[in-house]
């Protein structure tokens, strides 16, 4: 059987290599050392908010620091973050051999076509990760939230039933999708919340009880769904309901609010978004990716995106005066009245 592999062993890399894995699959995993050292030390662990948790000893796991040569993965799941792109392409590049596939499956819009520019001789397609990881521990990563993966376009025929199976085993659908642009945007609204959630020091069910960081949230999104109309571009909702209305939603009274987003509430009452991890680990966060994408959609069409400027900025500078901030004094640094 093929082997697969994992470049970029973070929160998103090690779940899904980890789901992999648990169902059969041998998958080789590439990162940083503080993440392999505590695979090594403590296993891989998987769980989710439905209760499935699946445990790989450390010595049963192919770990690696460098991308070893030789391999011949039949599929590679890129999970760097948005920032490393084209310096992991570079060196998927190096290493595998022409024509090899590569699923983007990274946050953010563009990444499979930064990844082709810098890697012309694999295979690139865009994919989504739609639900929340968190490492809990070294060694542990749980999801919190739910959703379908997705990936662009056909693959070929082994190589889709293989990762849908794998995937499905463990309770995660994989879809296949002809563009997946509408989708990965509709996924970039919801991040959206990731800022706001990080600089609220909250989990992400704690946070979106609180109307006050709802409406900062809502704020973001309006704008970027301003934004998106004026361009002439969709994004596909991510939950049951539209993206305007869902906007409405948020800005509602908290027990309304409970009642009709039941299932937006259907959160790991620990769950919180891999920003707010980031953050409180000192690593580089992916802001860029999210608020920095509504900018430069923006700046295409001519417009400004104050919002999401200034969040990027508040979160950029955090590091420098690290604190929660409360709902009124993140609504007043937004503007918002």
């Amino acid at each position: 059987m093929n082997s697969l592999l994992i470049m970029g062993a973070g929160s998103v890399g090690c779940y899904l290599g980890g789901l992999l894995a648990a169902a059969g699959r041998t998958v080789h995993f590439v990162g940083r050392p503080r993440v392999l050292d505590g695979l090594r030390q403590h296993g891989l662990t998987t769980s989710d908010l439905e209760g499935r948790q699946c445990h790989l000893a450390g010595a049963n796991l192919n770990l690696h620091s460098i991308l070893p040569e030789g391999l011949r993965p039949e599929i590679t799941l890129l999970c760097v973050k948005s920032g490393a792109t084209t310096e992991a392409a570079q060196d998927l590049q190096q290493a595998l051999p022409a024509g090899s596939l590569v699923l983007s499956m990274q946050n953010g819009i563009g990444n499979a076509e930064r990844g082709a520019a810098a890697a012309p001789a694999l295979q690139w397609r865009a994919g989504m990760v739609p639900f929340n990881i968190a490492e809990q521990s070294p060694g542990h990563y749980h999801r919190g939230t739910t959703g379908a993966l997705m990936v662009q376009g056909a693959l070929a025929e082994t190589a889709s039933a293989g990762l849908q199976t794998a995937f499905l085993a463990q309770g995660i659908k994989l879809q296949l999708r002809a563009d997946l642009l509408a989708a990965q945007w509709g996924k970039l609204l919801l991040n959206l919340n990731n800022p706001v959630n990080a600089l609220s020091g909250l989990p992400l069910r704690d946070e979106l009880l609180e109307r006050g960081y709802r409406r900062c949230f809502a704020a973001l999104q309006r704008e970027a769904l301003d934004l998106l109309d004026a361009a002439g571009m969709q994004a596909l909702p991510m939950t049951p309901l539209p993206h305007r209305l869902l906007v409405h939603l948020l800005g509602l009274p908290t027990p309304i609010f409970k009642l009709l987003a039941a299932s937006m509430l259907k959160i790991d009452a620990k769950a919180s978004s891999s920003m707010a991890d980031d953050l409180d680990r000192g690593r580089v966060t992916e802001i860029d990716a999210i608020c920095g994408e509504v900018i430069r959609l923006g700046q295409r069409v001519g417009r400004p995106a104050p919002l999401n400027s200034r969040m990027q900025e508040m979160v950029q500078a955090w590091p420098q005066h690290p604190q929660r901030i409360k709902p009124d004094e993140l609504a007043q640094a937004l503007g918002l009245d």
